[in-house]
């Protein structure tokens, strides 16, 4: 055989379509989703509250409403709930002015501050940005009333040593910027990632089982009814869950070092996000075949980007956060951040990431039921000696 008649084999034909294919879809879709870095930071939502009696807090918070590269600025809020919408990732910054602000600055007896307060439970791009935006507006802030302290402390220069020390020390603690972090994630960015990596471990092995059963299923039409083999399928589907569940989520335990008291916790859900993604995936490829994995490539493609483990919705483009209120990795991402991370129930999620699943279900119990037409069931001989038998009794 030529090389040539060899590159014509199927097998040549389909390796080449699928190296230009994937490439295609991977370039395609990562590098416009990834142009929302930091083309889309203005989205993001934050929060000033500015509870200052005082001069000096209205200018501050006047000046960031002006000078902070958001659209989206909430001051019409109290600082309770701005921070439970933190909690729930509905704000990315609340940036908080206390009552006592400008007296503290007045009297210069006790460091002034405003609290900047961050959630780390959420997509890295929102917690990084943030503090680059706090460490900025601090500096600035800093400067601004070390020189207005300044201005007010050295009108006079006889002064004795030890209280020009006194003041020199209060001119440079006359702001301190307090940066409050909520949910902190431990360092490393294998903790950052577990999330993210838990959920893509179910859902490609998801996909691939998806594959590989319903290929079973083709294959074994006119042995079972196809009612019967559909339910073999979800069986199978749920053992393979059940599984590779415990055995990812004791591979993180050794890795990262999750609380104890959250393993059941996080094995149910991963049990639940290996069978909504089973069903998610299996509806391309109960339609057809084998040529539904190529289409289920570009969706997972898009779903790395638009489960919300790197950016919000907040600063997807619109293709990613359609995706991302249909797509399982999503709500599974979100649930693990909370569960592992946060201090939300994960349950508004996982309630999201189930619907999705019985949707799926009903979608691919439709297409067996009206598109895969009934074969008739064939006997095996061994079963119809066993009835022959049980006649002739």
């Amino acid at each position: 055989m030529k090389f040539t008649a060899f590159l014509k084999t199927r097998g040549a034909t389909a390796a080449i379509f699928m190296g230009i294919f994937y490439a295609v879809a991977m370039l395609g879709i990562f590098l416009p989703g990834y142009t929302a870095i930091p083309g889309n930071v203005d989205k993001l939502p934050i929060a000033i509250i500015n509870d200052d009696a005082g001069k000096n807090g209205a200018m501050i918070a006047e000046n960031l409403q002006e000078n902070l590269p958001f659209k989206e600025i909430e001051t019409d809020i109290t600082n309770k709930q701005a921070l439970k919408d933190l909690e729930l990732n509905d704000l990315a910054l609340v940036v908080h002015i206390p009552k006592t602000f400008s007296e503290n600055i007045q009297k210069g007896e006790a460091s002034s501050s405003i609290d900047f307060t961050i959630n780390e439970a959420g997509a890295t791009v929102v917690s990084s940005t943030m503090n680059s935006v706090v460490t900025e507006i601090n500096s600035q802030l800093s400067t601004q009333f070390s020189q207005q302290t300044a201005q007010g402390v050295l009108m006079n220069f006889n002064v004795p040593e030890k209280q020009a020390a006194e003041l020199a020390e209060k001119i440079e603690k006359s702001y301190v910027g307090n940066v409050v972090t909520i949910n902190e994630i431990p360092d490393g960015m294998n903790h950052n990632m577990l999330p993210m990596f838990l959920t893509m471990a179910g859902y490609v092995g998801a996909m691939i089982g998806a594959m590989q059963l319903v290929g079973a299923f083709r294959a074994s039409r006119g042995k079972a009814s196809k009612t019967r083999l559909f339910t073999y399928v979800q069986m199978a589907a749920l053992l393979i869950a059940v599984v590779s569940s415990i055995i990812a989520v004791g591979v993180a335990y050794l890795i990262d070092k999750p609380s104890g008291d959250l393993f059941f916790g996080i094995v149910g859900q991963q049990i639940l996000n290996y069978m909504v993604c089973f069903n998610f995936t299996a509806i391309l490829i109960f339609l057809f075949g084998e040529g539904g994995m190529i289409l289920n490539l570009p969706i997972l493609l898009m779903q790395t980007i638009a489960n919300g483990a790197t950016i919000t919705r907040d600063m997807m483009h619109a293709p990613y956060e359609w995706m991302s209120h249909i797509s399982p990795m999503y709500y599974s991402v979100q649930a693990y951040f909370a569960n592992l991370f946060g201090s939300i129930s994960p349950s508004p999620y996982i309630w999201s990431m189930a619907a999705v699943g019985a949707i799926a279900m009903l979608i691919n119990m439709a297409i067996v039921a009206f598109l895969h037409k009934p074969m008739p069931v064939q006997v095996s001989e061994t079963e119809v000696e066993k009835k022959a038998a049980e006649i002739t009794a």
